[in-house]
């Protein structure tokens, strides 16, 4: 059920300033981790595809290792 922002407004209205300031900072506040949440979500498989490319023989052995090579 959402909240009627007319009753968020009429309790707002009954506090004191110090208090009111104290609301603004908390509204803020979960602006704040709202946005960041937004942003952590897990990217989906295959978001990359694309964005990269591999030189040609990336997966060719490597000249350092050739004494460890079988």
């Amino acid at each position: 059920m959402p909240m009627d922002n007319t009753i968020l407004f009429k309790k707002l209205a009954t506090l004191p300033e110090n208090l009111k300031a104290e609301v603004s900072d908390f509204i803020d506040f979960l602006l704040l981790k709202n946005e960041q949440s937004g942003s952590s979500k897990k990217p989906k498989f295959g978001s990359g595809k694309g964005m990269f490319k591999m030189k040609p023989g990336f997966n060719d052995p490597l000249e350092d290792f050739k004494d460890y090579m079988h």
